[in-house]
């Protein structure tokens, strides 16, 4: 228990910067004036090392043990925070996208070697009785998705109280304590090492594993079609006058909706193995419940979608609608993802873990990559319309994926 306490609370630490750094960023550069394809330009190289380092992060963890992948994930973020911080507000607009970019790239190395540490780590460390696995990883991933929905709102208001510089220097300075704290206190012999695993194990050969993760590709990518650019910069259009303070009422608002949202979606994820009584189910029927929960989350942003066609220009009522609307999403995005992360560790075995789970989120990255890319593109392109429709779109993808996930022979 006291590992498992230990490297939540370093996943914590580093999810609450993370989800300040992005929010930092986003409403940072847009007050610049950057379109909504530069900003998404931004977040690229985040996407495309998250896919990179999961890839090699699981065989890293298998040959050098989990407690190392995790702290070199702490240290840079530190290092990315401190780097952000040295932009020069006279460079061009070239320049700063080339530099955030490469930062940011640094930042989701940082983030998916976390990830994957904390991930392995629960297969490793959860009892294997009743649903437990299920409860652990939800707790784990619901409560964190709750701490960066926080990040959010802390990274809104240290740019709107702090500035952009000041705000990431403060974060790479609590960042570094944690970093301290977790290498005194973390407890040995977190993952046995296999000196002798091959990189060529990082790709997974069980059609399970791949059917999953091909969901999960699509399943992040309609989430952030719409999360990293589309919304946020929509209700920047609301609810900015263009004014200094216009503009600060904007952020604090924007980052406390994306607050709120994540951490709704975290508290709902944490709640999902009760929610959807999980430690009385078999296999089969988790397996079957992922099928219909993907159907029921491609209604929403379909219902959405219409609505944005009949109302094309910003409206009250259909910033209220969208407002509940993608509130009803993230809790039924939730009973996906928390699906999902319990399934990929029940169909993973504990000698391969940490590379069943490096190739998962992988393909989680890879979503998020399209995702960013395509809330840039399709917001520019066809406004918010196109963006909640390109995200159905993805869900129905999702949905077609899960339906080719199959109890394995040596779990019936």
């Amino acid at each position: 228990m006291a590992a498992y306490v230990a490297v939540t609370a370093a996943y914590w630490a580093f999810m609450l910067t993370d989800g300040a750094l992005r929010m930092l960023v986003l409403l940072h550069f847009h007050a610049l004036g950057f379109s909504p394809l530069q900003l998404a330009y931004l977040f690229v190289l985040y996407e495309i090392a998250g896919i990179v380092t999961n890839l090699c992060a699981g065989w890293i963890a298998a040959r050098f043990g989990l407690t190392r992948t995790l702290y070199g994930g702490l240290a840079l973020q530190v290092l990315a925070l401190v780097a952000l911080s040295a932009l020069d507000p006279a460079w061009g607009i070239g320049a700063s996208v080339v530099f955030v970019m490469a930062v940011q790239g640094l930042s989701g190395v940082a983030k998916d070697l976390t990830k994957m540490s904390a991930k392995s780590a629960v297969k490793l460390l959860a009892p294997d009785r009743g649903g437990a696995l299920f409860r652990w990883v939800a707790v784990l991933t619901g409560s964190k998705n709750a701490v960066k929905g926080l990040g959010f709102l802390l990274g809104a208001a240290l740019l709107a109280g702090l500035g952009f510089v000041t705000a990431a220097l403060a974060m790479a300075a609590a960042l570094g304590l944690i970093l301290i704290a977790a290498l005194i206190s973390m407890p040995g012999g977190l993952s046995p090492r296999r000196q002798g695993a091959r990189f060529a194990e990082a790709f997974s050969a069980s059609r399970n594993i791949n059917r999953l993760s091909l969901a999960r590709v699509f399943l992040f990518g309609a989430r952030d079609v719409w999360f990293v650019v589309g919304v946020p910069i929509y209700f920047y259009a609301v609810l900015s006058d263009g004014t200094p303070a216009g503009q600060r009422l904007a952020f604090y608002l924007i980052g406390g909706f994306m607050a709120l949202w994540t951490v709704f979606y975290g508290l709902a994820q944490a709640n999902a193995p009760r929610l959807l009584r999980a430690g009385d189910r078999p296999l089969a029927e988790i397996i079957a419940l992922t099928v219909r929960w993907a159907a029921a989350l491609a209604l929403v942003p379909a219902i959405l979608t219409l609505a944005a066609l009949w109302a094309p220009a910003p409206a009250p009522w259909f910033s209220v609608l969208l407002t509940a609307g993608l509130l009803v999403f993230g809790g039924v995005f939730a009973m996906n993802s928390a699906l999902h992360s319990y399934l990929i560790l029940a169909f993973s075995d504990a000698r391969r873990v940490t590379m069943d789970v490096g190739f998962y989120y992988m393909a989680n990255a890879a979503g998020r990559l399209i995702g960013t890319l395509l809330s840039g593109l399709s917001f520019q392109l066809g406004g918010l319309a196109l963006v909640l429709g390109t995200a159905t779109v993805m869900i129905v993808f999702s949905w077609l994926a899960a339906r080719g996930l199959r109890v394995p022979i040596r779990s019936s």
